[in-house]
């Protein structure tokens, strides 16, 4: 699930996010700890210009600090970034920020990428906005290079070149998963041929099937063998009933009828789900997690 709190854009924010704060964000990921969910994520913006913030908000708080503070609290859950917008850095600074998260948590990072949407933000960090799709190819490449297991990392690119400059800490993981954000054609396409994963950004159920098709006829046309792992976003959830209006796209009910929509993602070919539930409080939140971990979690991967 993506860490409440932490990112409070309209679309899916709740009211009580916006006083909540780092007592919260250790009660919910304690939680996730313990009962059992896959990943915790958090979102990356710098800075968000007044014309989308009464839309976006201007609370975003920095990744590499959350998953940091995430990883000293958390002993199982993997941390993933959904996503770092690593257009926006060079790409020794972005590995050495996550090698050090890796190091720190033993080995629970997931990296996920995308290419960012906000032009003035690239712009007040002298980043290039119009050209940050080829700028991601080449920090993936980079990327990859500068979080394997050598000391000092060499790189050559059109933008970014590196050699006998020496990073440690080392990652923990000998091979740090790179997932790749997006929804677009070239997100895609990305996800396909550089990716280790797939993270759609808010493809309808209607729609996945074709792009997880398309994702895979790509990877299959590069000759990369190596398994993808492919996620998607979920309706917001409500386990059990409720009295309260929690939106007509909710996902609500008891818990098998919950399982059983659900298991139509693995029908489609999607490895993992990132959920998010309605709730009105903390405490009507974690609880939200414990009934799903303790009453639906344990029949989405079987047929019961």
């Amino acid at each position: 699930m993506q860490l409440p709190v932490q990112s409070q854009s309209t679309i899916y924010a709740e009211p009580w996010e916006a006083d909540a704060g780092a007592e919260d964000l250790a009660e919910i990921a304690g939680t996730a700890d313990r009962t059992g969910f896959a990943y915790l994520a958090t979102c990356d913006h710098v800075a968000i210009p007044r014309r989308l913030a009464g839309a976006m908000s201007t609370v975003w708080y920095d990744p590499v600090a959350t998953l940091s503070f995430l990883a000293g609290i958390t002993e199982r859950v993997l941390l993933l970034s959904h996503v770092a917008v690593v257009g926006l850095r060079h790409p020794l600074v972005t590995a050495k920020q996550y090698a050090t998260v890796d190091h720190l948590s033993g080995g629970r990072l997931i990296l996920g990428v995308g290419a960012g949407h906000v032009q003035e933000e690239f712009e007040a960090l002298g980043a290039d906005f119009a050209g940050r799709g080829r700028v991601l190819d080449e920090t993936i490449d980079a990327l990859k290079a500068a979080l394997g297991p050598d000391e000092y990392p060499q790189f050559s690119g059109e933008r970014f070149s590196f050699s006998g400059l020496g990073q440690r800490p080392r990652p923990v993981q000998e091979r740090i998963p790179l997932w790749v954000g997006g929804s677009s054609p070239a997100a895609v396409r990305r996800a396909a041929v550089r990716g280790d994963g797939w993270l759609p950004q808010g493809d309808p159920r209607t729609k996945l099937p074709a792009q997880i098709d398309r994702l895979k006829a790509l990877r299959l046309e590069a000759g990369i063998t190596e398994p993808v792992e492919i996620g998607a976003i979920t309706e917001p959830l409500y386990v059990g009933d409720t009295t309260w209006d929690i939106g007509r796209r909710t996902l609500t009910g008891k818990p098998d009828a919950i399982a059983e929509s659900l298991r139509a993602y693995a029908a489609m070919g999607v490895h993992q789900i990132q959920i998010r539930f309605r709730s009105r409080s903390r405490t009507e939140l974690t609880d939200q997690m414990a009934a799903f971990a303790a009453d639906v979690a344990p029949h989405l991967n079987r047929g019961e």
